[in-house]
């Protein structure tokens, strides 16, 4: 006798997302297998994203306030009747077969909670969000089957599992890290929560430089860490893995070589004006070819000519070459914007003779001193650990984007170390002089 299919409950949480709510729940239609029912939770959101959620005909709930998505998708959950309850973010597109294969998925009776991916195909088309929707693709696509932790933007959860954990910790009043702190929560209690790559679903946001950082610093990466020092536990999985905390140091290292060849060639005075040069050259990628703004790029240009003006001052010949070399590539287009035909194959010619040039006056113009060569070894340790992802992006969209994502990668390394440091100092500074936090689900939250 076949087992009886679970009524899936999608629960979907929105504050002011009614562009990309419309294609979540067009998306949702066509689905091959419609869930039992989908609630839409508008948390305090003013646009019409409650309008469109009742032309779809989903079930709609209102929160009091703005209180964030765990409050948000609690009282969604609370509503909802079916067997497992289906979370999804309001900018997430299911594929047709989603609710299919979760559906599937629920029918092992041993299977408590599934995670599934992003899919590899981004629909915001500008460098920026591919390169960080893509990252978060193939971190799923390369963590453990076992999942270690929860994921509310494309995750399942049986309804009584859910509510015998007390679901999501509302002292998160912001999207955080609640769908990974209810995850740590089950795996500590022996429950099994599965990565299952082939629940895929498309991501529909456009990032932008600033609010890359905050989210991964503010929301992500300082709560994390403070979750890790309060439940004593690092898995080796997902964006912690062993390889990410030694490319972590690793560039910390690199950052200290870097500011020793500054002070040694006295050269630190030009440290901040290629970190500004660095900042705007996010903002400059943001934008497709077609729409750059021009005042970053002025902005930028002029700040070169700084640099060179500063390094001719004083007496520093060898950084003006380089720099004269380096901003011409910000002309240059990524290989996923080339077009076919002529144009295009011109312009791949003129790139790859424009690298062989720039590794020619790089090699001529490398200090050739004791203090550059650990410094070069180290980046290409950090290269080597992280080949795989390197790999995945010039499989994905071609070997230019993955070489003009190094620079943000690194970035991203030198950011979480950061976060652990800020999130370690809280953390320390709560143990130390406050009255320990006492959580709804401290106790695993049963009831």
């Amino acid at each position: 006798m076949s087992a009886i299919a679970p009524r899936l409950s999608v629960v979907i949480p929105v504050y002011n997302g009614s562009t990309v709510l419309t294609q979540a729940l067009t998306a949702m239609a066509a689905s091959r297998v419609k869930p039992f029912e989908v609630l839409v939770v508008d948390d305090g959101s003013t646009d019409n994203s409650a309008t469109v959620a009742e032309q779809f005909g989903a079930q709609v709930l209102h929160t009091t306030k703005q209180s964030g998505p765990a409050h948000a998708r609690n009282l969604g959950a609370r509503a909802a009747k079916g067997d497992v309850l289906f979370f999804l973010d309001a900018d997430v597109c299911v594929h047709p077969d989603t609710t299919a294969l979760v559906l599937e998925a629920f029918l092992d009776p041993q299977l408590d909670a599934l995670i599934g991916s992003y899919d590899d195909d981004p629909s915001e088309p500008d460098f920026l969000s591919q390169y960080k929707n893509l990252m978060h693709c193939f971190v799923h696509h390369t963590s453990r089957s076992e999942a270690c932790t929860f994921w509310s933007g494309c995750g399942a959860i049986r309804r009584e599992i859910f509510f015998a954990y007390s679901g999501f910790d509302e002292s998160y009043d912001r999207p955080a890290i609640e769908d990974i702190e209810l995850g740590y929560r089950l795996t500590e209690a022996g429950r099994r929560v599965v990565l299952d790559r082939n629940v895929q679903v498309k991501h529909l946001k456009r990032w932008s430089f600033w609010n890359l950082l905050k989210t991964d610093i503010f929301d992500r990466g300082i709560p994390w860490t403070e979750l890790i020092l309060r439940d004593k536990h690092m898995p080796n999985d997902l964006n912690i893995q062993l390889s990410q905390r030694v490319s972590v140091a690793l560039v910390y290292v690199l950052t200290l070589f870097g500011m020793a060849c500054s002070i040694y060639w006295r050269g630190y005075f030009l440290t901040p004006l290629f970190a500004f040069v660095f900042f705007l050259l996010g903002r400059y990628w943001l934008d497709g070819a077609a729409k750059r703004s021009k005042g970053v790029l002025i902005t930028m240009f002029g700040t070169g000519l700084l640099i060179v003006g500063l390094a001719w001052w004083h007496r520093m010949m060898g950084i003006i070459p380089l720099v004269v070399l380096t901003f011409p590539a910000l002309m240059l287009r990524h290989r996923y914007e080339l077009k076919h035909g002529t144009r295009g194959l011109m312009l791949k010619i003129v790139t790859v003779l424009y690298f062989v040039l720039a590794l020619v006056v790089i090699g001529k113009y490398l200090p050739h001193h004791p203090l550059a060569y650990p410094a070069a070894l180290i980046l290409l340790l950090v290269l080597v650990l992280n080949s795989q992802f390197y790999i995945f992006l010039a499989e994905k969209r071609g070997r230019w984007f993955a070489l003009a994502a190094i620079p943000f990668h690194l970035l991203y390394h030198f950011y979480n170390g950061l976060s652990f440091a800020v999130g370690l100092v809280r953390h320390t500074w709560r143990q130390a002089f406050q009255r320990p936090t006492v959580h709804a689900t401290s106790d695993h939250g049963q009831r």
